[in-house]
């Protein structure tokens, strides 16, 4: 059996267009697919030059009274400057360490002050491997604001050191 139709004997029409759409291939039986459009969201107080950006997990100050004071590093806001159908986070390891897990967290915050976590994940990473995370969805009724990445913990001070590169798409 041909792997097309082995592929459509396994999905349906309707996962078939969705996968179809996802991948940016045309769908069976249609003349022409639109072509998605993605745009690299600029980071909040990056330096205009480039919309990658590259971080070090550091580890917040303890204060006497075993207060966690200071930047930690740890969160990145992209700024949403139009609406989106979808969005999709990049993240690659520039070090790592074997022997320790790195949190990473993704937000859509939204203009009426809510957010959702679209990521939560425990990652070990070699060196020079990357992710995507998404596409996701627009949230129908409420207008996104920024794109938030957060990379380490002070549950995890293992992590303190890492060193990441990470950049947010916006498509249409």
């Amino acid at each position: 059996m041909p792997l097309a139709s082995f592929c459509r004997s396994l999905l349906t029409r309707s996962q078939l267009a969705a996968l179809a759409l996802a991948c940016g291939l045309p769908l069976a039986g249609t003349t022409a697919a639109r072509a998605e459009t993605c745009t690299f969201l600029r980071p909040i107080g990056g330096d205009r030059e480039s919309n990658i950006v590259s971080k070090r997990v550091e580890r917040p100050k303890v204060m006497p009274m075993g207060m966690l004071l200071g930047q930690t590093n740890w969160n990145t806001d992209f700024i949403v400057d139009q609406p989106y159908s979808r969005y999709k986070f990049f993240f690659t390891a520039n070090s790592s360490d074997p022997n320790a897990t790195y949190p990473v967290e993704g937000f859509m915050k939204f203009t009426d002050g809510t957010s959702l976590k679209v990521i939560d994940q425990e990652m070990s990473p070699p060196t020079g491997t990357g992710k995507m995370f998404g596409p996701f969805l627009a949230v129908p009724g409420k207008q996104a604001s920024q794109m938030n990445f957060k990379v380490g913990a002070s549950k995890n001070p293992e992590a303190t050191g890492f060193s990441y590169r990470i950049s947010v798409q916006g498509c249409n």
